[in-house]
């Protein structure tokens, strides 16, 4: 049976070294979609949600969750990852929700591939859009009331229904739908460079 996920059907039983440099290479993809971004507030828009979802797909869960936590620790560390170049103190401004989330949509999106829920462009692209949506549930619920529980502060914490609606949610719905289902699209496209690849590499020995 051909692996559902493209990274482990180039890598095989990859050592953890190759494990590690590809996390590493999706944190660094990853913030530098975050660089791309028009910049609203209190939400910039990025491309982050397409290249998650191509990290997800590509990487399977677990890995896919290992490099977004990977991706937060580089920000917490002051490393400018997220949107804007910013680091740490975005995990307690008015994206955070959205920021941690990113680990859970990874996984959820790896987890379609690892099980083969997401085979083909049509499920790939109905599994996307539907946990591309999930997030908005950790990202909305932060700046309503998970941050003044949390004893973060702003303008933007507390915010209204209303508001989250406004500034959080209705900006950005056509775009990760879209940005869902580019991403679907690029890993149904690099599915046959990727399985012509994994034929050249030997997996190594345990």
């Amino acid at each position: 049976m051909v692996d559902t996920v493209l990274g482990r059907s180039a890598t095989g039983r990859a050592a953890f070294l190759k494990m590690a440099l590809l996390a590493l290479g999706g944190t660094a993809f990853i913030a530098l979609s975050a660089q791309v971004s028009v910049p609203f507030y209190p939400v910039p828009m990025t491309l982050q949600t397409l290249a998650i979802l191509i990290v997800g797909l590509t990487f399977g869960a677990r890995l896919g969750a290992a490099t977004l936590a990977l991706y937060l620790a580089e920000g917490a560390m002051g490393l400018p990852v997220f949107a804007g170049g910013a680091s740490a103190p975005a995990l307690i401004g008015p994206t955070a929700g959205f920021l941690f989330g990113f680990a859970g949509m990874a996984w959820l999106v790896g987890l379609a591939a690892d099980r083969g829920l997401a085979r083909g462009f049509v499920m790939r692209a109905l599994c996307c859009v539907v946990i591309a949506g999930l997030l908005y549930i950790p990202g909305v619920a932060w700046p309503m009331a998970v941050a003044d529980m949390a004893g973060a502060s702003g303008r933007w914490a507390g915010v209204s229904a209303e508001q989250v609606w406004t500034s959080w949610v209705s900006p950005f719905l056509l775009g990760d739908m879209i940005k869902a289902i580019v991403a679907a699209l690029l890993v149904c496209g690099g599915r046959p460079i990727w399985k012509a690849h994994a034929k050249t590499v030997k997996a190594p020995k345990l």
